[in-house]
């Protein structure tokens, strides 16, 4: 008996699977062109737009400052628009507190709540905290940025692991992850020492990374506040000494800075017109004036562009 042939599914199957590929084959290739486009420009698309670029349109020189050290620095870009010997180090004074009020801010809990201790000896700028008094760090915040009072600085490194000696650690390890190349603390509040020292190019740097911290930013640009203890016995007026804030529109902070050794030191950011600035000036006769007239120097010649536009 002759066996019949049984259907073999192979060929069959190879057949419909070449057919397939060469279909899909087919259809990449008319797609791909359109999709590789599309893909380009979803690429560019999500790319961040540049940052403009600050120009001096009028060659107008800056006024005459006395300060020692000064630099002025468009925040968006990072341009520096006018400099004097920026990388010199000077003593700080208490713009020393913008890195004080940084370590708390990344250390404590805004309501955590200190006890003021019995003996609190300290000279200088002061919010007049009460022993056995029982504060906020927030409201401690504030007199340490608003009045930058010495007893509040004193109070928060007191009470920071460690001690002063271990918040003088937080500064300096900070300021090296922030990369402040000619920075150096030995003491929260900013007083003279020949080993504390920060120059007007890092200061600039501080500021900026500072005001990203949106609870620092609101307590520098406040006029005036009155905090209180816990049980709203004991009150605090607190009035801002940068005496900027609320006079000249824009200014937002940041910290100002006296001592016989410093000088005049003030450290401003500007918000105008949609741009950002940080002012620095250090060892100036006139910290205020001369930064009034920075400002305004640099809203009145300069003009922000796209990089493409400019020649």
């Amino acid at each position: 008996m002759v066996k019949k042939n049984s259907f073999s599914p192979t060929p069959f199957l190879i057949s419909f699977f070449l057919i397939g590929f060469f279909l899909f084959l087919g259809f990449f290739l008319i797609s791909y062109p359109s999709s590789r486009e599309s893909q380009k420009k979803g690429f560019f698309n999500s790319l961040p737009t540049p940052a403009q670029y600050p120009k001096n349109f009028t060659n107008q020189p800056p006024p005459d400052i006395t300060a020692k050290s000064i630099i002025i620095k468009d925040v968006d870009s990072g341009v520096i628009l006018y400099e004097k010997d920026s990388w010199l180090a000077v003593p700080p004074a208490s713009t020393t507190k913008i890195m004080s009020a940084l370590i708390s801010l990344e250390n404590y809990q805004l309501d955590e709540v200190i006890e003021i201790s019995d003996f609190l000896d300290v000279e200088g700028q002061k919010m007049k905290l009460v022993p056995k008094e029982r504060i906020k760090v927030k409201d401690l915040l504030y007199g340490l940025l608003i009045a930058s009072a010495n007893d509040a600085a004193v109070v928060l490194a007191n009470n920071f692991p460690g001690g002063e000696s271990g918040f003088v650690w937080a500064m300096n390890q900070k300021a090296e992850e922030i990369g402040l190349r000619n920075t150096h603390f030995t003491n929260p509040i900013g007083l003279d020492d020949p080993d504390h020292y920060s120059t007007a190019y890092d200061l600039a740097k501080l500021a900026s990374y500072a005001m990203k911290n949106k609870e620092f930013a609101l307590i520098v640009g406040t006029k005036e506040i009155v905090v209180s203890d816990v049980d709203e016995k004991i009150f605090h007026p607190l009035s801002n000494i940068n005496y900027l804030i609320g006079k000249i529109p824009g200014v937002k902070g940041v910290k100002t800075g006296w001592t016989q050794a410093a000088g005049e030191c003030l450290v401003t950011f500007v918000e105008k017109e949609g741009k950002k600035i940080i002012i620095v000036v250090l060892g100036s006769n006139d910290r205020f004036g001369e930064t009034e007239r920075l400002i305004n120097w640099v809203f009145a010649n300069f003009q922000w562009e796209d990089f493409t536009h400019l020649k």
